[in-house]
């Protein structure tokens, strides 16, 4: 639009113009605005997201489960108001988790596992309270839960190699073990399969990438979340690994936050510059008549009006006369004016301060007469003696009275606060060496707090130890902590040594029924102990050591018996357990007290001709099955001619020979019992073996009699003997 409008023509055109702008402005600023709503809409849902997200994480923090923390509340309202321990009620999924190698199956036994891991376990104790209780309350979630009987045995049902049950692991101390892995081997023998023809052969089975087939030909796959969500995953004990998802989440969320807000900033400022551009254009639509900016006309009229006054001034003398005096009375009558207003504002501010210093003196005076005449007498003189410290030179005003007190006041509280800080670290000192001496001697000191306050009974616990003398004891303390603790812990030390001399000698007793043993042709086991050089047994058989070195012949003096006190001190604190490290001190205590743990046992196979080595076991790694078997057959044998005291190659001992073998051949090698067979037979044991029907035929040789277990429905079980000879006749009966 031109800047001037010369015409009623050009006006009208500009008019048009202003109403299309005002169009235009008002569409941009409904687009922004719409944008700007959405926006918001966007980080309202965000801002939700977030929310939820990061109370999961807080709650994941604050626990090692993977569960839900909605579900988890769930279960604490149950459990406070059925008075429940929370551990009496587990969820499935806080009590599975996948192998450590078999994770790349981990998101589709998720996916498969999901609602089963939600759901809680009630043992039969308490299922009638829970079944009341969530009857009769609005959970406002869903719950599954499974009842759980006494006696539930575990699942004796032969699974396939890759059934997703066998890729699961279930929490050993758990009470819930049985019915878990029976209820796992029901519902979840599915096949994993690597390839689809594998697949669609299995009559149950799963792929990596989540499609499930279940009996009656169903097939399913649920893609709504990704296969490998951690934030939905529920299985197992350990939550690190949710944790760091959810965490990558949150920073994920937190960067599209940002990013909207800034969108958001931007659409403001659009809309904010759309409607000050729609304000100009509103501005300029106000003139809606030409004559109305027409100025023109009025600019000829003030310049003939001026000219006009011109020629008036210039023909008269008297009139310029009269302007100058005007002007110099119009200057005086301005100057008195501001002198008046100073002067008058000068007064009032006099006598407002007037005001203030009169109610400041009776204020004074008021305090003054309610302060004790005492107080005035003993603080008076002490702050007029503080005052040119606190204030220096100052010349004391009615103005600056208020500023004084002031500084006053701050001199006085840093005072304070430098004394009272002295006072406190002269209190933590003392309340410190109160709390070494309780630490230090914790029976003397039980009935004593750890404060300023309890100051009086330190002085008498003192007072005691001085009028005690103590040092006159130092003799009569050396005596019996030789007489007593040291030797204690020297024949705990002997007895120590028994043991390991006793495992020695097994040993060598062992070996004399092993060397009896053809482990090969012309071959020998013998089993060897050497000393286990572990950190832990070394430096705890040094300290039994340094604790019994010269206690009962060495030196009398003060120091090497507060020495030798010390050793055993730290020794037995170890066995009790100390404060914070309680469970590792027990742990300890088991291994360094447990003599068998002295040794690193192995077994040599040797020649008999010469007694040269022809290989060394250390344990049964590298071997095959049979190999595994055979050694620990041969193992066996020695160990029970031992444990029985049995005479080797005597028939006619009277030794107990008496031994049961459950299942020990089930899943071996052929070979192998046979091989072990043959050892028992040769030390004239007397065998009972309990094994399935597929191996009777190795067993036949070497036993009298067979009874045959029949169990109907698992409620009523027969036995039936036979002799050997009347089960041939009836195997051959039955062939015929």
């Amino acid at each position: 639009m031109s800047a001037h409008v010369s015409d009623a023509g050009l006006f009208a055109t500009s008019r048009r113009s202003i109403e299309a702008g005002q169009a235009s402005c008002i569409a941009q600023r409904d687009d922004f605005q719409n944008r700007l709503t959405e926006a918001g809409v966007s980080l309202r849902e965000l801002g939700r997201q977030y929310g939820e997200l990061t109370a999961e994480l807080e709650s994941l923090r604050r626990r090692r489960s993977n569960i839900p923390s909605q579900m988890l509340v769930l279960r604490d309202t149950l459990c406070g108001a059925l008075r429940i321990a929370q551990d009496s009620l587990p969820f499935i999924g806080e009590l599975i988790q996948m192998r450590d190698d078999e994770r790349v199956w981990e998101g589709a036994t998720e996916r498969l596992l999901h609602n089963f891991g939600l759901a809680l376990l009630v043992p039969e104790m308490h299922y009638a309270d829970v079944a009341a209780w969530v009857d009769s309350t609005s959970l406002g979630n869903r719950l599954v839960y499974y009842r759980v009987r006494a006696g539930v045995v575990a699942d004796q049902r032969a699974l396939a190699p890759n059934a997703l049950a066998r890729k699961l692991s279930i929490k050993p101390e758990s009470p819930f073990y049985a019915w878990i892995d029976a209820e796992m081997g029901r519902r979840f023998d599915h096949a994993c399969c690597d390839t689809l023809d594998q697949f669609r052969r299995e009559k149950r089975a799963v792929t990596r990438n989540g499609q499930i087939k279940a009996a009656g030909e169903r097939h399913e796959k649920d893609d709504r979340h990704r296969l490998d969500d951690r934030s939905r995953y529920v299985l197992g004990w350990s939550n690190q690994a949710k944790i760091a998802a959810l965490a990558k989440q949150e920073r994920d969320l937190t960067t599209r936050v940002q990013a909207i807000r800034t969108t958001i900033q931007f659409l403001k400022n659009e809309v904010n510059g759309q409607n000050q551009v729609l304000g100009h254009w509103q501005q300029l639509a106000m003139f809606d008549d030409f004559n109305a900016v027409d100025w023109m006309p009025l600019v000829s009229e003030i310049d003939t009006l001026e000219r006009e006054q011109q020629a008036l001034a210039a023909s008269s003398d008297m009139l310029r006369t009269l302007q100058l005096q005007f002007a110099e009375l119009s200057a005086a009558q301005e100057k008195t004016e501001e002198q008046w207003s100073a002067v008058k504002t000068s007064h009032a501010k006099t006598g407002e301060k007037l005001e203030q210093a009169t109610l400041g003196l009776a204020d004074c005076a008021t305090l003054q007469q309610a302060t004790p005449e005492d107080a005035r007498a003993w603080y008076f003189p002490r702050l007029e003696s503080l005052r040119e410290q606190a204030l220096g030179q100052h010349t004391l005003t009615v103005e600056s009275c208020d500023n004084r007190e002031k500084d006053f006041r701050d001199f006085l509280q840093t005072h304070i606060d430098t004394e009272d800080k002295k006072i406190a670290r002269l209190r933590d000192a003392i309340i410190g060496a109160m709390q070494n001496y309780t630490r230090a001697w914790p029976l003397d000191s039980r009935e004593v707090d750890v404060s300023i306050d309890a100051a009086g009974e330190f002085k008498k616990m003192l007072a005691a130890l001085e009028s005690d003398d103590l040092p006159r004891f130092a003799v009569r303390f050396k005596e019996l902590l030789n007489e007593n603790t040291i030797r204690e812990i020297a024949g705990f030390q002997s007895q120590l040594k028994r043991e390991r001399e006793t495992i020695r000698e097994r040993i060598v007793t062992i070996n004399g029924s092993l060397h009896q043993i053809d482990y090969n042709p012309n071959r020998y086991i013998a089993l060897e102990a050497e000393t286990n050089i572990d950190a832990d047994l070394r430096d705890f058989q040094q300290d039994l050591r340094s604790c019994t070195e010269g206690a009962l012949t060495g030196s009398a003096d003060e120091e090497y018996s507060e020495a030798k006190f010390l050793q055993v001190k730290r020794i037995i604190e170890r066995f009790r357990g100390r404060e914070g490290s309680a469970e590792m001190d027990r742990r300890w205590t088991r291994k360094v007290t447990d003599v068998r743990n002295w040794f690193v046992f192995s077994a040599s196979e040797r020649w008999r001709e010469d007694d040269r080595e022809h290989e060394h076991y250390t344990d049964a790694g590298g071997k095959s099955g049979g190999q595994k078997e055979k050694l620990a057959y041969t193992v066996l044998a020695a160990s029970l001619a031992y444990q029985f005291g049995l005479e080797w190659g005597v028939t006619r001992s009277r030794s107990f020979r008496f031994v049961v073998i459950d299942e020990a051949f089930g899943r071996g090698s052929d070979d192998s019992a046979r091989y072990g067979l043959e050892l028992f037979k040769r030390m004239n044991l007397q065998l009972l073996i309990v094994t399935p029907l597929q191996k009777i035929h190795i067993v036949e040789p070497y036993v009298a009699g067979l009874g045959f277990v029949h169990s109907e429905e698992g409620r009523l079980s027969k036995l039936r003997y036979l002799s050997i000879d009347e089960y041939h006749a009836e195997r051959a009966a039955r062939v015929a």
